[in-house]
């Protein structure tokens, strides 16, 4: 049985190793995340505050500059499993001895890899008279992994938003009203932040025994209420039908979780001139059965109303498709532009008369 006070003593030692080994910027409170958090958490949390902090949203805010940076910099390290694993038993020390290969002053590789051979025995301290809980104080010249905490995430909804040509060629917005689940609080208590916790008890010299127990917390209650509101969703130029609009953490709530995501899954809406297909465009225009064999000027008018000139002075066939470089839909993030097709349809008249015929005869014979 270990006395409370000498558990007390350790944990502060413990603690005090904790806060050398790790001091600097902590890594996981710059990308808001706990410390067992997933590499699916890590890297949503890092988008969403690349998003906020992103100098093109904050022309002129050093503060978010900094802070951009500085959520760049934990990224790097918490999304590779090494360097991770190196902050975690070492801190940001570790992580410079490791780059520079253990050589220079301060802390060797060496000594810092040879604690973690240290053995580590979690003992179980119960109280009596008291409410029982456990609590883990652990032995050891080691630090004992951590394991991962699974957080719950509520749904996606995905949405399948309708973009009209026009909006997709030349970038736009739309209001889309959307309601969900809201959480309020609600009269009571409920349990909540209920977790797995893992510990060893002695049983004989040498020998101990690996248990689990489900610890949970009071929280104050809860309830779901539904609210409305719009949402701007931006159209960029060239989206791609299947491209999704992504709002974070802006789907279905879950109770002691996080919010799932908001997604518009972009459609291109049916146009009554154009037909898209890829980064192409297409088009049929009609002309007369003389202006297919003498030539002739038309234009049509293109999404943003600037004239495209599809005439020729030569002969058009029956359902000719010409092609007009550069007059189709602009490549998503990008400078350069699809082609416009057009195919063209020959009116014939549906009836001559024997005058006419003989004219044509003379013509063509």
């Amino acid at each position: 049985m270990v006395h409370p006070r000498a558990a007390l003593l350790f944990l502060v030692c413990v603690l005090s190793f904790a806060v050398c080994t790790f001091g600097g910027k902590n890594y996981y409170d710059v990308l808001q995340v706990p410390r067992g958090a997933s590499e699916d958490q890590i890297k949503r949390a890092y988008r969403k505050l690349a998003l906020k902090y992103h100098p093109d949203k904050n022309p002129g805010n050093e503060e978010a500059n900094k802070r951009f940076a500085e959520i760049n910099n934990a990224y790097e390290v918490l999304s590779d499993r090494e360097k991770r694993n190196i902050y975690d038993r070492y801190g940001e020390e570790g992580l410079k001895q490791s780059a520079a290969g253990g050589r220079g002053g301060g802390m060797n590789m060496q000594d810092i890899f040879s604690r973690s051979k240290a053995k580590v025995v979690i003992v179980t301290v119960v109280r009596k008279g008291e409410c029982g809980c456990r609590s883990n104080v652990f032995f050891g010249g080691g630090v004992p992994d951590e394991e991962e905490e699974k957080i719950v995430k509520g749904d996606d909804v995905i949405v399948e938003l309708e973009a009209s040509l026009e909006d997709l060629y030349m970038g736009g917005s739309l209001k889309v009203w959307r309601e969900k689940n809201v959480l309020k609080p609600a009269p009571g208590k409920r349990r909540c932040n209920c977790r797995n916790e893992v510990y060893h008890r002695q049983i004989a010299p040498g020998m101990f025994q690996q248990m689990t127990e489900q610890v949970c917390e009071q929280c104050p209650n809860v309830k779901y209420e539904r609210e409305g509101y719009f949402v701007t969703v931006d159209i960029e130029k060239g989206m791609q039908d299947g491209q999704e609009v992504m709002f974070y953490e802006d789907g279905e709530p879950i109770i002691d979780g996080e919010p799932g995501d908001l997604k518009f899954r972009i459609k291109t809406a049916p146009h009554d001139l154009f037909r898209r297909e890829g980064n192409d465009l297409h088009t049929t225009v009609t002309i007369t059965l003389l202006q297919a064999l003498v030539g002739f000027e038309k234009s049509v008018e293109h999404l943003d109303e600037h004239p495209v000139n599809i005439g020729t002075k030569g002969i058009t066939k029956p359902k000719e498709v010409r092609k007009f470089k550069g007059e189709g839909m602009p490549l998503h993030l990008s400078t350069k532009k699809g082609d416009l097709y057009v195919t063209y349809e020959v009116l014939f008249p549906t009836t001559l008369t024997e005058e006419q015929k003989e004219k044509i005869r003379a013509v063509l014979s």
